[in-house]
């Protein structure tokens, strides 16, 4: 049973806003796919939701004049993969977003939705963190807009406002153009599976092709929160593609990650894969960039 106590269906973003205001136990609800269940589990007895699904204003992928890539809050998971907007620009991160759940769910999961949890496990999360994505937020005082480096609070916590829509996602086009990345994922099986650990790495070469020019290194369940690595990035900044280099990498990360014991995998367990993960993006992110690790 679902103990929901009321349901407004809103007409416009700014209706969405208006009815949070109204009520102040209400909570928006996209694609359901996780508010649902939640409510289902009894976490959020006798609800009161404002549905912001299927608005036109939050469902549409777009390039603007500047190059920055726009994508709406209410955009599911299946559009993402599919866009043609995308896709040649930001390969990773619709890769990323095709290994969440079932087809099913990709198909009514959204993006905002996915960001709003807050979970460490959301398989978006590491590659908007790589992108260092700009997340637009409409609430009754205006829009404002943060940084993705600066959403997490606390598991499950993000510094949206309880009276605030998220409406969009940006990615500027310097965090794109030039760069290459990889997402990897683990989990005990290939698909229906909540991430174990996940690891996303974006690098761009020197123009000869030999050296890092810059490195993105992001990871979902290896603390709290999805979480990037700095320091190992900036490690990384100059040094030849060498294997030296990638084991390097691999080891240093862990400094800099906080994984925990659960029933799904052991810390230990999740500092092997961390470290195994980071590798093997980080290679494959060299390649597609056109480079190669010497031995």
């Amino acid at each position: 049973m679902y103990d929901i106590q009321s349901y407004h269906q809103a007409a416009s973003v700014a209706d969405a806003v208006a009815a949070l205001v109204r009520d102040p136990e209400a909570m928006p609800i996209a694609g359901g796919t996780d508010v649902l269940i939640q409510t289902r589990e009894g976490r959020h007895a006798g609800c009161h939701l404002v549905s912001i699904h299927g608005l036109p204003e939050l469902r549409e992928i777009r390039r603007e004049a500047d190059g920055t890539l726009v994508i709406g809050s209410g955009c599911t998971f299946s559009q993402i993969h599919a866009s043609p907007v995308l896709r040649p620009r930001v390969p990773m991160l619709c890769d990323a977003v095709d290994q969440v759940g079932s087809p099913q769910i990709r198909n009514m999961g959204t993006i905002g939705g996915n960001v709003c949890n807050g979970v460490t496990s959301a398989d978006s999360a590491p590659s908007l963190l790589a992108l260092e994505a700009q997340l637009e937020l409409t609430g009754p005082e205006g829009v404002r807009r943060v940084p993705i480096l600066e959403w997490y609070t606390g598991p499950g916590r993000t510094v949206r406002r309880r009276e605030e829509i998220l409406t969009a996602l940006r990615i500027a086009p310097e965090q794109y153009e030039g760069w290459y990345g990889r997402y990897l994922k683990y989990g005990k099986r290939e698909a229906m599976e909540i991430s174990t650990l996940g690891c996303a790495v974006r690098v761009k070469l020197s123009p000869d092709r030999q050296r890092v020019e810059a490195l993105r290194i992001a990871y979902g369940v290896a603390a709290p929160t999805p979480v990037r690595c700095p320091e190992s990035e900036a490690l990384a900044v100059g040094r030849p593609l060498d294997e030296a280099l990638v084991k390097e990498l691999g080891q240093h990360v862990l400094t800099e990650l906080q994984p925990r014991d659960s029933w799904r995998a052991s810390k230990a367990f999740r500092f092997q894969i961390a470290r195994e993960l980071c590798r093997r993006a980080f290679r494959q992110a060299v390649i597609d960039a056109g480079g190669a690790i010497h031995a």
